[in-house]
């Protein structure tokens, strides 16, 4: 739209969540789902229990697992707004400088096995316009295995869990910095298509 003049490219939970969250919806439709980022500790965090507005927040980053908020549930519910008012969430900063993860927990609107997840992800993972941000994993990985993977959002297949058929609980791992230093050059390169 010609009159925008300001952009985002959201946060790095944000793109992380919304691949996973598209892919999901498209095949089996969400009713509805809550996320945890487990999230490395972020420079608005402190080194030292010192003052913040955010109570939680003014602890020792280093020292701490820190329960506080996202915006990126609701964020999604921007990018995707079939998605909108269905997923919320909250963060748990933990004592880690790199890497980060999202645990997200859908229900469904269909029926669907951990075969059949693992399935649907691994070809979007392959199709244009997603390989390069979403990567699907059937390695043991831990946060420091991602350290500098440029995808968004990289799927770990072997944690894919359901119950009842339609209540499912997926883990996608981020490098919070480097993997979301990748979207802004790859918004860059889109902004400079542009007059």
């Amino acid at each position: 739209n010609p009159d925008h003049r300001i952009i985002s490219n959201a946060s790095c939970t944000t793109n992380c969540l919304a691949p996973i969250s598209k892919v999901l919806n498209d095949a089996f439709g969400i009713e509805y789902g809550v996320i945890n980022t487990i999230h490395a500790y972020t420079n608005d965090q402190r080194l030292a229990d010192v003052p913040h507005s955010d109570w939680r927040r003014s602890r020792a980053a280093a020292e701490n697992i820190i329960p506080t908020t996202t915006g990126a549930a609701r964020a999604v519910g921007k990018v995707l707004p079939e998605l909108a008012g269905k997923l919320d969430g909250i963060a748990m900063r933990v004592p880690v400088a790199d890497g980060s993860v999202v645990d997200s927990v859908f229900q469904l609107k269909k029926s669907v096995t951990v075969d059949k997840i693992n399935e649907v992800v691994l070809k979007a993972s392959q199709t244009s316009g997603l390989e390069r941000i979403l990567e699907y994993s059937t390695l043991p990985v831990v946060s420091t295995d991602i350290i500098g993977n440029p995808h968004s959002s990289i799927f770990d297949a072997p944690f894919t869990r359901v119950i009842e058929g339609n209540f499912v609980k997926t883990l996608n791992w981020y490098d919070n910095e480097w993997g979301y230093s990748n979207r802004v050059v790859d918004l860059i390169g889109l902004l400079g298509a542009f007059d």
